[in-house]
């Protein structure tokens, strides 16, 4: 085998310098890649920083705890599945460019929301069953011994992804594959605010009013209340779902004048990137 000639082995700057610089443009046409860079490090540490604060303040805390942790997992998977499910239908049809053909088919767009409503229940399913299975084998947690309780929690977690989903899928059709990251991280934003692993009261006053306003808050608080003080907060579950009412009309507004929109503009037939 004959030695690589010096040119194949030298490196040249200006092409270097032509792909760094379109991956720059990339970036700087795309809030949503800027963001993803962000806050990935503010998630983990928001998250388990308030979490160890709270343990530090209460040290009885594992004592009356059992099982919250692993019913917040699944709670948290419940919200974060659904809403992925959602997502990952509709862009199914951007990824094989189908969108187009959808659109100018009989079909309503809110024939097609609900399609991907029931799908995202359908892909919940396949990964959550076995999962609770496998929390009841390794760590004897029956999340169906919360009873009616886990149906108010699954019907307000649901409600808030499928929200999530739809505005979501809005951005996608107006601003096409560059905001695609959003279906993947978005929910990961509120995560802190809705509290999963700890209580309202550790975050500061003014997040505390903001984590009031997203129904999932609701969730997770109630939740905690019937494990570890055996209470049923019906009044928690009702707001939850006065809010998530509110925002899923919201979301299908959204939608749909985002529809409307990239229609307009000719978007729906510039789905990559």
């Amino acid at each position: 085998m004959s030695a690589p000639s010096i040119s194949a082995v030298t490196l040249a700057p200006h092409r270097i310098a032509a792909m760094v610089l379109r991956y720059v443009y990339l970036l700087r046409s795309s809030w949503t890649r800027l963001v993803e860079l962000i806050y990935w490090p503010a998630v983990q540490l928001l998250v388990w920083g308030f979490l160890q604060f709270y343990i530090a303040q209460n040290s009885g805390f594992f004592a009356r705890a059992s099982g919250v942790f692993i019913a917040a997992v699944l709670m948290w998977d419940v919200l974060f599945r659904g809403q992925l499910g959602f997502s990952v239908s509709f862009l199914e049809e951007m990824w094989s460019r189908n969108l187009t053909n959808l659109m100018i088919s009989p079909l309503r767009p809110i024939e097609f929301v609900c399609a991907l409503m029931i799908m995202s229940l359908i892909r919940l399913a396949i990964g959550m069953l076995p999962v609770t299975f496998l929390a009841m084998a390794f760590f004897g947690f029956n999340v169906y011994a919360l009873g009616l309780a886990l149906a108010a929690f699954f019907v307000n977690l649901i409600l808030t992804s499928w929200a999530v989903g739809i505005v979501v899928a809005g951005v996608l059709l107006r601003n096409g594959m560059g905001a695609e990251s959003l279906a993947w991280t978005l929910m990961f934003v509120l995560m802190p605010l809705t509290c999963v692993y700890y209580p309202v009261s550790v975050l500061p006053d003014w997040l505390q009013v903001i984590a009031w306003t997203l129904p999932p808050t609701y969730v997770f608080e109630g939740m905690r209340a019937l494990l570890m003080e055996h209470v049923i907060r019906a009044d928690l579950m009702l707001e939850a779902f006065a809010l998530n009412a509110l925002y899923f009309a919201a979301g299908v507004l959204a939608f749909l004048q985002l529809l409307k929109s990239a229609r307009r503009v000719g978007s729906l037939l510039q789905t990559g990137e």
